[in-house]
């Protein structure tokens, strides 16, 4: 089997997307000769190196950057002539490609919208969409072998959207941290606890209504909120507009600063910088910008609890990194992750300011104890029903159906 893997960006920019492709197609490259083939932006090169093993061809867009056409990428599919292509994303260049590639050659295909077919996604950038939709994106997605959905809602989504294709359900995954780590209460010197957002900074994520609850609360003297991701469309400056109208002291730090494992000691938490009196009376939010890799390690090892209050999710990563490393949960409903709140990883949270203030009070008065049992339950969830082996191993069915026929994967319905 030779598989295609084609979408929109392999940098940072893509966000969750970023960790979920990259970790989903890594863990099947053993058994699964792949290409992943993209279109360049200005961190292509940076975050390349990432992709190891994986084969990358990356592809420069011509015309609008919004639209990523890239006749070379449809080019490059003739040559390859893949087996089975996989489409990660919606509304550009790769849905083209694809579609391509299957009318000369009629091999399947499989698409994976990664949320975008999800209701508020539809509504963001409407008229665009349904342009590029009646242009190629629907005739694309009817014609795929089999769609990917990441949760029920998200297939619900589908078929609402008018798909009638065998769509599988197959979650995201995540890396278990190979360190023991401590559930529960996490403390800087000084004495102050982090409540952490991780990911794209855009309006969806609902840290505007994050920032307007966090506002309204008077008991939160030992606890800092750090929102750490990647800006989209200025949204960063928006919060930080905010938080001056709101009179919540805020302050930039480069995820780098949390990074300090390297030169930890063993069995020491990396700290922040900001420490004692300083730390204890300097702001109560804090921006560290874009965080991968080590800076991410010890910010969540370094995390009291994880946030995020989105009004719309596939099945956002940063939550199942969260639980992998034993943190206490508050989400909404559109995370798409009920086991959490089944198995007592998580505590539900709504998209309204009030809910969150809420949601924020329980957690500051809340025993240790049971902050604790949230976060070994988030990691035990994770473990069994999460990790990138277990996903990759169900992708690989349906691939293997896809191409072969005969019995239908549980998964696919």
């Amino acid at each position: 089997m030779q598989l295609a893997v084609v979408t929109s960006t392999i940098s940072r920019k893509a966000g969750g997307l970023f960790e979920s492709v990259r970790h989903l197609h890594q863990a099947m490259a053993r058994t699964v000769p792949t290409v992943v083939m993209s279109l360049r932006d200005e961190h292509t090169d940076e975050d390349l190196p990432a992709w190891f093993p994986l084969e990358t061809r990356t592809f420069s867009a011509v015309g609008p950057r919004s639209l990523g056409l890239a006749p070379a990428m449809s080019r490059a599919l003739d040559h390859l002539r893949p087996d089975l292509v996989h489409v990660h994303g919606l509304w550009q260049g790769p849905s083209i490609a694809c579609s391509h590639y299957h009318r000369k050659t009629g091999r399947p295909y499989v698409v994976s919208p990664r949320g975008m077919l999800d209701p508020w996604a539809l509504r963001n950038s409407r008229w665009k969409k349904l342009l590029a939709g009646y242009c190629f994106e629907n005739r694309h997605l009817r014609q795929a072998a089999c769609l990917h959905a990441l949760c029920k809602p998200e297939a619900d989504a589908i078929r609402a959207h008018g798909l009638a294709n065998p769509v599988a359900v197959i979650p995201n995954g995540v890396e278990l941290p190979q360190a023991d780590l401590e559930s529960g209460m996490r403390t800087e010197e000084g004495g102050s606890k982090l409540l952490v957002f991780l990911g794209r900074l855009h309006p969806k994520k609902g840290l505007v209504n994050a920032l307007k609850a966090w506002a309204e609360i008077r008991e939160r003297e030992e606890w800092r909120f750090v929102i750490a991701g990647w800006d989209q469309g200025g949204h960063e400056a928006e919060l930080k507009r905010l938080c001056d109208e709101l009179g919540i002291v805020h302050a930039d730090m480069p995820s780098a600063e949390f990074a300090g494992v390297a030169s930890a000691l063993p069995g020491r938490r990396p700290t922040l910088g900001i420490c004692g009196a300083a730390w204890r009376t300097g702001p109560t939010v804090i921006f560290t910008g874009p965080t991968f890799g080590d800076a991410k390690d010890a910010l969540l090892r370094r995390a009291s609890a994880f946030i995020l209050p989105s009004f719309s999710e596939g099945l956002p990563m940063s939550v199942l990194e969260a639980w992998a490393y034993g943190l206490p949960v508050f989400m909404t409903d559109h995370c798409n992750l009920p086991e959490g709140f089944a198995s007592g990883a998580a505590l539900r949270i709504g998209t309204d300011v009030e809910s969150i203030a809420q949601g924020m009070c329980g957690l500051f008065r809340s025993p240790i104890s049971d902050l604790r049992s949230l976060g070994q339950n988030g990691r035990s969830l994770v473990s069994e029903r999460f990790t990138w082996p277990r996903i990759a191993g169900q992708m690989k069915e349906v691939y293997e159906w896809m191409l072969a026929g005969g019995a239908q994967p549980e998964c696919v319905s």
